[in-house]
């Protein structure tokens, strides 16, 4: 690329930049001032943190998830179930009655597309007292560091929920597994999309699904 034409498309990007910055952060840019030794600091501190963050979230939610699955598997397993291995992956609507898988993918049909695609479910439990060919238990791990996050997650789940509901009828159950911080805000969205849960902390409560 010509230099010209490097100096115009980097102009092209501070101007993106320039819209987007956080003026409370960089106070210094919309004053057209020179930054002192501490806004300097303080920004710098603040941008660490926030990347910081933004790397190590999905990190902690990943262990967070493994961890959750563990205390599902050992639950049911003490309640006479046994784990559907890797090598004998099934699927959902032929699991023998006690048995349980988790990372099942469950074919959806999407509105307004002929081809179905595959939806990752945490969970999938088939009741001791189920009849093969029964809609299995349903039950996506979810854990928050914080409220903020949450919110902009309560979708994920109403959507996936809609696309089961679209593709096998109303009786499909589908529940959370909640661990960390979803407040009334988040809860009563996931209720007003007919979407239960559990606590991590009250795993008990599951037997109220059947199982």
């Amino acid at each position: 690329m010509e230099k010209s034409r490097a100096d115009e498309e980097l102009a092209k990007i501070g101007q993106v930049i320039r819209k987007l910055i956080d003026k409370d952060l960089f106070p210094w840019i919309g004053a057209n001032k020179e930054p002192n030794e501490e806004n300097v600091q303080r920004a710098a501190t603040v941008v660490a943190d926030r990347l910081c963050g933004a790397m190590s979230n999905p990190i902690i939610r990943n262990a967070q998830e493994q961890r959750q699955l563990a205390t599902i598997k050992q639950w049911l397993k003490n309640r006479g179930y046994i784990q559907v291995n890797e090598d004998n992956r099934t699927n959902f609507d032929t699991m023998d009655p006690g048995t349980f898988v988790f990372q099942l993918n469950i074919p959806v049909q999407q509105e307004g597309r002929a081809i179905q695609v595959n939806l990752p479910i945490d969970a999938v439990i088939a009741p001791l007292r189920a009849s093969v060919g029964d809609f299995p238990l349903l039950i996506e791990a979810k854990s928050a560091g914080d409220f903020t996050n949450t919110n902009k997650r309560r979708k994920e789940e109403a959507t996936k929920v809609a696309q089961l509901r679209n593709t096998y009828g109303n009786d499909v159950q589908f529940v959370l597994f909640l661990c960390g911080y979803f407040d009334s805000g988040y809860l009563g969205y996931e209720a007003a999309e007919g979407i239960d849960w559990v606590w991590e902390h009250r795993i008990d409560d599951l037997v109220e699904f059947g199982i």
